[in-house]
């Protein structure tokens, strides 16, 4: 294991290579500058982690441990029985005796030594906390002994049952009980279900940042939303980089995907290496930054690899995921025939490269580019900021300024190719958008898939749209979008050279795992060397099995506003509630030596009726809820509890039989 582990370090070195010690790395480098300061940096990170021929730490133990452990034992020669000399000095126990008892045949020579045995290595735990039988919210732990480490920390929308609340991330729990042990968060690209739960794991635990360049300069701008920029640790990366983390040790490997700066990650284990390929492509003709290093996963896959997590997100598609630059040649035939319109493009705003690609359609059409939409405007600017965009002198303008130009010299990028509510493109399908208003002389493009859900909202927004006298094209009749997600050839190509021993199938609902496992199995890995895990799950591998051994705490956290965590299964069965039948209730006041009505009872209503139409409907549960209470008072009945329950439970009885509705009922009892 030591001689893999210093291959995989040494193959790197023609490369820059950076080495860091997450155990050793205080402070927090700048994303913006990364370049002009990566030596010094990993200089700092690396202070006092000199080589040594005493094993100071824990990765020097273990491997030690484990070259003891594999050494090959001396022949017994003779058959006779071999002691250590120092042997006799220790009496043998109780437990020795009974071993001896029940292995009498045993040889002498596979005994081991009393008093020298060494403990069986721990085994390699991951943990997923996010990430499996749903698209967004990626986080898996891994855990060596007194080590943890995390690949991503991302978050997810919410589905369309959960009212009211703003986005779901990981639950944080386990982590927070093992907070001495984390050694660092590891990121393999800036996509919100990537890093988007970054800010709220730091409130809670502060430990070193890792990724890409652009990775971190998003997430910069997320903490200083949340205030934090100034004590977080941001460390940035390369492919080839490697980074310590205790006893473990994880490198980066440049893959394609819809974002820049797309890294999977190689981490090397006392137990073995495991592969995480985060969301990735082949892509043989990219935008930017080359093609995936397939031959790294080659090389890995020859020295012998241990498990894959691989994407699955398209394990149903058949063939290759298609080029980037196919959509820019659809562009290209489409801004030809907007001809005197505006265009109007709504993309994913993480998505630079489908953004550069209108930029240099814009520019050899001879029209200016704005951006609409908080994130997009975020996005582009630290793009353009860390050069991840190169855009022409004077071709961007504000989107306070499209008034001074004719709209044939216009091209809007905007959000909301998702439909979702509150986006620019759908505040310009409902007209409320301030700065654009669409008309017959718009040509719109939305070069994006609906995410699975999402397909009535954009929907609508696209009818919407033409109802305004917009020309609209979509997917589904141009090539104006392609995944950033690898296909079946993809798939079964990264299991073809990476060769895993086991095989973990992540990012994805259950249908794509299971679909991915059948790809696995085709190119014949054993069903009993794979694994459809579930959140929380704690994967055990030692080397030569795999094993699911109990569960920690996982699931979801709901963020609503300013609240994280507060907001549950209870207050979403309210708010659903609330949201399918309404809400009555039922104010009355009662003198609490006698318990006799002195005011009321007053029926309020939101949602249920509209009152002044259903005036007999609520005159007749008055006179209920009074006669409930009258019957209380006669029974001697003055509990408030025991009065809200009859209250409750006669009033609902009766709104049922009357209009086969089931409005939450709130009674509010006072007394004077």
């Amino acid at each position: 294991m030591k001689k893999e582990g210093s291959n995989v370090t040494n193959n790197n070195q023609n490369n820059d290579t950076k080495i860091i010690d997450a155990t050793l790395s205080t402070g927090a480098a700048p994303a913006g500058g990364a370049k002009k300061s990566r030596s010094s940096g990993s200089r700092r990170y690396n202070k006092g982690a000199k080589a040594s021929s005493k094993p100071k730490t824990a990765e020097e133990a273990a491997k030690k441990e484990l070259t003891a452990d594999n050494k090959p034992k001396a022949p017994n020669k003779g058959g006779k029985k071999q002691t250590p000399k120092n042997e006799k000095k220790q009496p043998a126990t109780k437990a020795d005796n009974k071993e001896n008892k029940r292995n009498p045949n045993e040889k002498s020579g596979s005994r081991r030594p009393r008093g020298g045995s060494k403990s069986k290595k721990p085994a390699l735990k991951i943990i997923p906390l996010g990430g499996l039988h749903e698209i967004g919210k990626n986080m898996t732990a891994y855990e060596y002994g007194d080590d943890i480490f995390i690949v991503d920390c991302g978050m997810a929308f919410p589905d369309a049952d959960m009212l009211g609340v703003d986005i779901v991330i990981p639950d944080f729990t386990y982590l927070e009980k093992n907070v001495e042990k984390i050694r660092g968060v590891v990121i393999t690209h800036g996509h919100e279900d990537h890093i988007g739960s970054i800010p709220y794991f730091l409130k809670k635990i502060n430990v070193p940042i890792y990724g890409g360049r652009l990775a971190l300069g998003l997430i910069e701008g997320k903490l200083k939303e949340h205030g934090l920029l100034g004590k977080a640790k941001l460390n940035p990366v390369t492919p080839g980089s490697i980074v310590k983390m205790g006893c473990m040790s994880v490198e980066f490997i440049h893959v394609n995907h819809s974002i820049p700066d797309a890294m999977a990650v190689a981490i090397t284990t006392p137990v073995g290496v495991v592969v995480q390929t985060g969301d990735f492509k082949i892509d043989y003709t990219p935008i930017e930054g080359g093609m995936i290093d397939i031959a790294r996963f080659a090389e890995l896959g020859k020295k012998g690899v241990l498990c894959l997590l691989s994407d699955s997100t398209n394990a149903e598609r058949p063939g290759f995921a298609e080029s980037e630059r196919n959509v820019g040649y659809a562009f290209e035939n489409l801004f030809h025939q907007a001809g005197n319109k505006r265009i109007i493009i709504a993309s994913f705003a993480s998505n630079i490269h489908r953004i550069q690609q209108i930029i240099d359609n814009a520019a050899r059409s001879g029209r200016k580019v704005a951006v609409s939409g908080r994130s997009m405007v975020n996005v582009v600017a630290k793009a353009i900021e860390l050069g991840y965009l190169n855009v022409p002198k004077d071709i961007m303008i504000d989107i306070d300024n499209i008034g001074r130009y004719p709209k044939n010299k216009l091209v809007l990028v905007t959000t909301g190719s998702q439909g979702e509510p509150m986006s620019a493109l759908s505040r310009m399908a409902a007209g409320d958008h301030r700065k654009v208003s669409v008309t017959s002389e718009d040509f719109i493009i939305i070069s994006a898939h609906p995410i699975p859900g999402n397909e009535k909202h954009v929907t609508r927004v696209i009818n919407d749209l033409m109802r305004l006298g917009a020309e609209v094209i979509y997917k589904s009749m141009y090539d104006v979008h392609v995944s950033g997600h690898a296909c079946q050839a993809e798939l079964k190509m990264m299991l073809s050279i990476v060769k895993p021993k086991f095989f973990i199938p992540v990012h994805g609902e259950y249908k794509h795992l299971k679909q991915h496992m059948s790809l696995a199995q085709e190119l014949g890995i054993a069903p009993d060397h794979m694994l459809i895990s579930d959140l929380g799950q704690v994967i055990e591998l030692d080397g030569e099995n795999m094993k699911v051994n109990g569960s920690v705490e996982a699931g979801h956290v709901f963020v609503d506003g300013y609240g994280v965590g507060d907001v549950g299964s209870i207050v979403l069965r309210d708010r659903k509630h609330l949201a399918q039948d309404g809400l009555i209730i039922v104010v009355v006041t009662i003198e609490s030596e006698s318990g006799t009505v002195v005011a009321g009872p007053d029926i309020v209503s939101r949602g249920f009726v509209y009152v002044r139409e259903s005036e007999q409907l609520m005159e007749d549960a008055r006179h209920l809820v009074r006669k409930a209470l009258d019957d209380c008072q006669e029974r001697n009945v003055r509990e408030w509890s025991a009065l809200k329950v009859v209250v409750k439970d006669q009033l609902s009885s009766f709104i049922y039989k009357k209009t086969k509705r089931d409005p939450m009922i709130l009674p509010i009892i006072m007394e004077i």
